[in-house]
This record gives C-alpha cells, structure tokens and sequence, in this order.
C-alpha cells in the first residue's frame, strides 16, 4: 500500500508520440507544469527522444543514455553518432516489433520507454521535492497501427509495464481528448457541449462530452460523456508525405539500376535501384532510426555500385549512417510551421553529401495530405452521427495538438461548426494539465 507521503500531489503525466509534459495540483486547486532543463534555459515540453551512445574504457564498454533535451544536446555534440530514437509510442500496438539492439545489448520497446519516464519522474521529484509512485496518464483513443480492440488492450498493456519499470507503482489511464477537456473545462464559468480534437505526433483523438461548473457541482455521469473516435494519423503521417515529395526523390527512391546488358529488339528493364521498403521506412520516424544496420548497410552499398545515380544512393547511405533523423524531422517541422503561417515556404535539408533546397506552396502540400485530411473528417462526421449530435448543437470546439495549428485541419471543423465556435490553447500541454485535474478530482470524489 502506498503511503501518504508517495501518494503527493496528484499528478498527470502526457507521454506523447513527440512531446511529453507534467502537471500536478497544489492544495490550493492550482495546476502546475513541471519545468524540465534545456540548456541555459527550462521548457515545459519534454521531446519524447532517447540518445544511447558507446563509451570504451580499458576493462569495459559503457552504454550511457540521455531523454528529452539532454539527449538532443549530447546528439547534436557528438562526433560519432550514437542511436537518436524517436516516436517510441507508435510502436505499442505492433506484436511484431518487441525490441531492438543496439550496441549488441537488446532492448525491449518497454525497457526504451522506461528510460524516458524514468526521467520524467525524476523531475517531477525534483520540482516537487517528494517521491513519485503514482499518476493519471493520458492514452489516446486508438493507438498509431491499431487495428482492434484487442491491439490497443496490448498496446496498454505494454505502456503499463513501461510505467512500472520506471518505478511508478500505481497508473490510472484517461483519455487523452477527455483529458483537454478538462483543462478547457477549467476555464468555463457555463456548461457547455463540447467537441474536444486533440491531434498528437500520432493520433488524432475526438470525444464529445458535456463540461461546465454545472456538470461538476453535480456530479459527473456516464451521460456526460457522448462518444470518442480517433485514428492513428496526425502529424507524423503529414511529416512521411513531405519525405515522400520533396525527401526521398533526392535519396533515390524515383533512380533506377544501370542497363548492363540489353537486347536490341527490346528496352531495357526498370530495376529501382534501392528497395522501396527502405524509403517507406524513411517516412516513419520511429522506424528510421532502426535503418541503421548491417543488412540495410550491404544492400544500399550494392545499390550504389548499380545505380544511374551513385550519388543519391551515397547521400542515402550518409542519413543513415549518421543518423540524422533528428535534423530531417527539423527540417520537415519548419516547413509545416512556415506553411501553417504564409502561402508559401522554403525546405531546407542538409546531410553533408546534399543540399536539398525546395520552395512548397501551402496547396501543394494540401494536396500531398489530402487523403489524411480525409480520413479525419470521416472520423468527426462519424463520431457526430453515431452519437446523434447535429453540428449546430455543439457549442464549442476546442482543438490542441501540434497540427491543430495546419489551417487545412482547422478547416474541416470551421466548416462544421463556424469559426466563431472553433478554440484552441496550450497545444502541447493541456493534455497534461486535463489530466492533473482528472487526478485530483478523483481523489476528492472518489470517481
């Protein structure tokens, strides 16, 4: 049983695909972020990154590992790249990727998640200046490559252990647009019926629910709450399509192999001159990293001796090697940042052996997206329909998340609902502050 002096303050905890944050409840009703060091400075947002580099000593060999803005710090001044992993949640729901190697010691999923939380935790402690055992931790409504029930109970299931192996000892799980809204709740002084999106790295999550003073001098009920929906698409899927357009043609995914030998009756055949699975794995940041292998290595060096275009096959061969995932997920993120505020912008990717300068109308990249764009209307539109809530009985609708910010999703709901009716705020950190108030408000009321 845990003790008074663990159980502390109540705690959220948003451990999300790209960015994690932590906020807890003072006794005074309060909610509060836990600042984590950045440098010189602190940031409210933790990058959801592990760094694992390979120390020699005379006797032994020393794997050391460092999260969030330390493990970016240490990435970026080494002079021989360790393994930069990122989106680490996305892989929760996959039965066939359970871990990975790296220095010759295997890891579990679990075991590299851990190491993030474990962090996490120990400045949640710092700042608090008590022990952490337990927390309400956010969970999207359909986890990144779920397909059923059963594969997101798996991927919670994992994400749990994660928890307990960085010494929690106790995790209640809510969802992650119910968890916003509770922190947009907060501001209220009426009730409301309200549509909350809440667009991570890798899900996009909606729940429709009625919040207010009214609805918490009452007392909650299951009525409340009117239907979620999500799928496992945000903005990582709208990052793989600007690899797919303006990335990968410059590493070779459109270069064929040389003709060595031709028939004169009859063309020559076309051969990519790398496989296409490698390029598909290039869009996926949690799989990027793991493109760094000796059987990946081998064939991109054949593919180079056989290409017509040696030179984006060796620029290929430079990304990987010198696992520069972090500086092309950078690049992606300044040009969608830019897009979502001028018509027009530049991509810049440099990797050493390239320099790949690109000039993107925001159309253009729309148009790239428009299958995604798609895929979240229809879940909206159906999330409304099965709940039998006309868009014009939604009150409010409050959008957080990193791609709440890309104008073509703010779109889709201003044209449902009026963009006199569409909010945003606190994108990156009001999940977390939802979930402190989740948390405290159990506490006192026991539900």
């Amino acid at each position: 049983m845990l003790s008074t002096d663990s159980i502390g303050p109540s705690l959220g905890i948003d451990f999300g695909t790209t960015n994690s944050s932590i906020a807890f409840t003072r006794g005074n009703g309060e909610v509060e972020l836990v600042s984590f060091p950045a440098g010189a400075a602190t940031t409210e947002s933790f990058r959801s990154v592990l760094y694992l580099e390979q120390h020699r000593h005379a006797s032994r060999t020393q794997i050391k590992g460092f999260t969030g803005p330390q493990a970016i710090e240490h990435y970026l001044r080494a002079e021989h790249k360790g393994r930069l992993i990122q989106s680490l949640k996305s892989y929760l729901s996959s039965r066939t990727l359970t871990g990975t190697e790296v220095f010759g010691r295997r890891y579990t999923i679990e075991d590299l998640i851990a190491r993030i939380l474990t962090d996490l935790r120990l400045s949640a402690e710092r700042q608090l200046g008590r022990p952490v055992r337990q927390a309400t931790v956010g969970r999207p409504v359909r986890f990144v490559g779920a397909e059923s029930v059963e594969d997101d109970d798996f991927a919670m299931q994992r994400l749990r252990q994660a928890f307990v192996h960085a010494g929690f000892e106790s995790v209640e799980f809510e969802m992650e647009p119910i968890a916003a809204a509770y922190a947009y709740e907060s501001t209220l002084d009426h009730d409301e019926l309200i549509l909350i999106g809440d667009f991570g790295g890798g899900t996009s999550d909606f729940s429709l629910l009625h919040v207010g003073p009214g609805v918490r001098a009452r007392g909650r009920t299951a009525k409340d709450l009117l239907g979620n929906s999500g799928l496992g698409l945000a903005g990582d899927s709208f990052d793989a399509r600007i690899v797919r357009k303006l990335v990968s043609p410059a590493l070779g995914s459109d270069s064929l192999e040389r003709s060595y030998a031709q028939a004169r009756d009859r063309p020559a055949s076309i051969i990519p001159a790398a496989p296409a699975w490698i390029y598909a794995n290039l869009e996926r940041w949690h799989y990027l990293s793991f493109l760094k292998t000796r059987n990946v290595a081998e064939i991109l060096k054949s593919a180079r001796a056989r290409a017509q275009e040696p030179e984006k096959i060796e620029a290929l061969i430079n990304l990987i090697e010198e696992d520069l995932g972090y500086q092309l997920h950078q690049a992606v993120q300044r040009l969608k940042v830019d897009l979502s505020h001028h018509e027009s912008a530049e991509f810049h990717f440099r990797d050493g052996s390239m320099d790949l300068v690109a000039t993107v109308e925001r159309k253009e990249f729309e148009g790239w997206i428009v299958e995604e764009l798609q895929s979240i209307e229809r879940c909206v539109d159906t999330l409304l329909a099965t709940s039998n809530v006309p868009a014009r009985e939604v009150d409010r609708v409050f959008l957080t998340g990193g791609t709440s910010f890309v104008p073509a999703v703010r779109r889709i709901f201003e044209s449902r609902f009026g963009a006199q009716r569409v909010r945003t705020g606190n994108e990156f950190t009001s999940v977390a502050l939802g979930l402190a108030l989740r948390a405290e408000e159990v506490r006192l009321t026991g539900s």
